[in-house]
């Protein structure tokens, strides 16, 4: 496609900055939350990413009927949510930053490199929380809460049954208190 000159001069002057141009009204939403608001798109992406590869592993999976596609993808978006309010419950024991108001209170603009709060840096760097339990990822969080099992142990012969779970450790005990569930 043919550009004249002063096209390329103009669109050159912008080379390392990015332009966001919305219909909203300035009275309605000032630049800052223009900014904020196109930069929350990133969760969105995070999201389907999270869906099909890091946390959830949702391979793709192939219906004919509607009915069924629908149902997946319910299931995958409610596999999601779950996973959302999880990681907001057990913010405390992850790597994530428990104070965001501070944080954005230190950042200098909406455009400006995100800031950890100083919370969030000292749990980064002692790796531990203020209770002294270790800081993990989400991943290792759900690969702990994986050991604990329920074992059944039926007799044909004394037509009995004994259950016995798995005892949990003090950091399991914190993940379950924290996701207001019991072992």
């Amino acid at each position: 496609m043919f550009r004249p000159a002063t096209t390329k001069v103009a669109e050159s002057s912008l080379d390392g900055l990015y332009v966001i141009r919305t219909s909203v009204k300035p009275d309605v939403m000032d630049g800052d939350t223009v900014v904020s608001t196109y930069k929350s798109l990133s969760r969105v992406e995070r999201a389907f990413c999270s869906l099909k590869t890091v946390d959830l592993h949702i391979r793709p999976i192939y219906h004919s009927n509607d009915d069924r596609i629908r149902s997946h993808v319910f299931l995958c978006v409610l596999a999601y949510y779950v996973e959302c309010h999880m990681r907001e419950s057990l913010r405390a024991v992850l790597f994530e930053d428990e104070d965001r108001a501070a944080a954005q209170q230190e950042r200098s603009s909406v455009v400006g490199k995100a800031v950890r709060s100083a919370s969030a840096k000292s749990k980064d760097g002692m790796r531990t929380t203020d209770a002294g339990l270790r800081v993990q990822s989400f991943q290792s969080v759900l690969a702990d809460l994986a050991t604990l099992c329920r074992h059944v142990v039926r007799s044909r012969s004394i037509d009995r049954r004994h259950t016995q779970l798995t005892e949990s450790t003090p950091q399991q005990r914190r993940y379950l208190e924290l996701l207001n569930a019991t072992a």
